[in-house]
């Protein structure tokens, strides 16, 4: 019994050692040294342009995270807003170089992800996440800098219509801030809203809405009916007569005001001609139908090239017409733009599209 004892003890004596040594011949890969982001230097700067999309944005460069052992690292650039200690961070990109670049554009998607402001320089803190594998386990991070970005938005500023005419009008369910319809700004920082909404109501009810999830700091009349709009104490704005109305509001200075137009074509092109005399003459317009389905006003009409030409314009006079945007060759329109025309003769449909608010545009389709 005494020798069994003995031997039993022999064996886990054995195993005991057996064991200690192969844990100190394994070898785990621990962080070790330091580990820097090396280029740009805190505090640099860059304005991003949506002219040069493709130019380098932020260019990094790092100092090799040392893990003791030869093992691939992976690793991660990650982006917040100065201030926020990354509590939500933004991975900017992932190499298993120690180095990086990213396009203007990328950049100035994240930066606006991250809560910058357009056109208004604000700090990005930059940092390096490293990891081993492919359960990015062994977490390190380096240290953080601070880069200055001035980002850019090619977003205008929008208010929202919404109201009881939205069913009668093809946009959905009345009173749903989801359903309202935008008018957009002149530009970033701008409150000058506008745009076209149909009403296709006899009598309405309506306000504006600083976004199209919900009603809060909504715009009304100051109960005056004026064209006065207050977000205290207000009420709803109210219309007669079921038309496309032009739509101005303006945020800063308070004010609104809703305008009947009716489109048409009129020119050279057109059979009729230019309209004669200071006004035109009604009857020489060729008037053009509103689609609610499609929420384009359109025309099947024969139209004539070389050097004939048209443009748009509602209620049979000039103050309200739309023509080509800066002489240039596309389908965008401005207010008061040049002549139009179409490179052959033919029957043409022509679609005039005022639902993207200053963003106005045509197309002219051979039949």
């Amino acid at each position: 019994m005494k020798n069994i004892i003995k031997s039993i003890l022999a064996v886990a004596l054995i195993t005991s050692i057996t064991s200690c040594t192969d844990e100190q011949d394994l070898k785990f890969s621990q962080p070790s040294g330091s580990f820097a982001i090396l280029s740009p230097q805190s505090g640099e700067s860059v304005v991003l342009s949506p002219t040069t999309l493709t130019n380098p944005g932020l260019s990094l460069t790092w100092k090799a995270m040392d893990y003791g052992t030869p093992t691939e690292v992976t690793y991660k650039v990650q982006i917040d807003k100065t201030g926020d200690n990354f509590d939500t961070p933004i991975v900017l990109t992932s190499t298993t170089n120690t180095f990086a670049t990213v396009t203007s554009e990328e950049l100035n998607a994240k930066c606006l992800q991250a809560g910058l402001t357009p056109f208004t320089q604000g700090g990005l803190d930059v940092r390096i996440r490293s990891t081993v594998g492919s359960t990015e386990t062994q977490e390190a991070i380096s240290d953080v800098i601070v880069y200055l970005v001035k980002p850019y938005s090619t977003d205008l500023p929008k208010v929202y219509v919404v109201g009881d005419f939205l069913n009668a009008s093809g946009y959905g369910n009345n009173w749903t801030p989801g359903n309202a319809v935008p008018l957009s700004a002149s530009a970033f920082g701008a409150t000058d809203y506008e745009g076209f909404v149909n009403m296709n109501q006899a009598n309405f009810e309506y306000k504006f809405l600083p976004t199209n999830t919900s009603f809060d700091g909504d715009f009304g009349d100051d109960g005056s009916f004026a064209g006065s709009l207050v977000q205290t104490g207000e009420t709803n704005c109210l219309g007669t007569g079921a038309n496309y109305y032009y739509v101005k509001a303006n945020t800063a200075t308070l004010t609104y005001s809703i305008q009947p137009s009716a489109w048409a074509i009129t020119g050279s092109a057109t059979p009729l001609n230019w309209p004669a005399g200071p006004g035109g003459t009604p009857g020489q317009d060729q008037n053009m139908t509103y689609n609610p389905t499609t929420k384009k006003w359109e025309i099947i009409i024969a139209l004539t090239a070389g050097g004939n030409e048209f443009k748009f314009r509602a209620n049979d006079n000039w103050t309200l017409n739309l023509g080509k945007d800066g002489g240039d060759t596309d389908s965008s329109m401005d207010f008061g733009g040049d002549n139009l025309s179409v490179p052959a003769a033919g029957n043409y449909k022509v679609e005039l599209n005022l639902s993207n608010p200053r963003n106005y545009s045509w197309t002219a389709t051979l039949q």
